[in-house]
């Protein structure tokens, strides 16, 4: 049973990259080093694209925490090589025209409420999220509805 529920927010361009690599590893900044070295094994972790405000897919954790300073992703700024990690495994990826709108789910999260309604992409402002079994279950459970998935 996973312990965690993780919103990883990622560009596009790191999505792809991340799938051309058989979406078997997700790297994080060295600012985030606490938040992955919780990661454990079974966890579970949903994408976020920003500032496209769509969810593609999910994954669950299959490693610890690791160091590795390869080039994989391209930085946001400066020269970060996203070199905290964890082994992953995709439960759902969708094809890019079936990304799920955010605008229409996000707004149902229980995670977002702290914020107002029509302010709640500021939840995912930063590159990883604890959020709700909950939210995690209704994001995976829309992926699921879709074509590809099946």
């Amino acid at each position: 049973m996973p312990r965690n529920y993780w919103m990883v927010v990622t560009s596009l361009e790191n999505h792809r990259i991340t799938c051309r690599n058989d979406f078997s590893v997700q790297g994080f900044r060295e600012s985030l080093r606490k938040r992955v070295e919780r990661m454990e094994v079974g966890d579970r972790m949903l994408f976020y694209l920003s500032p496209e405000q769509q969810f593609p897919a999910s994954a669950t954790v299959t490693s610890t925490f690791f160091i590795d300073h390869t080039e994989i992703w391209v930085p946001r700024s400066g020269q970060e090589v996203y070199p905290y990690r964890v082994h992953i495994e995709q439960v759902a990826l969708l094809k890019e025209e079936e990304f799920l709108d955010a605008r229409e789910i996000g707004p149902r999260m229980e995670y977002v409420k702290k914020w107002t309604p029509e302010l709640w992409p500021l939840a995912f402002f930063g590159d990883l999220h604890l959020i709700p079994k909950k939210d995690f279950a209704l994001i995976e459970d829309e992926m699921k509805k879709a074509e590809s998935f099946k």
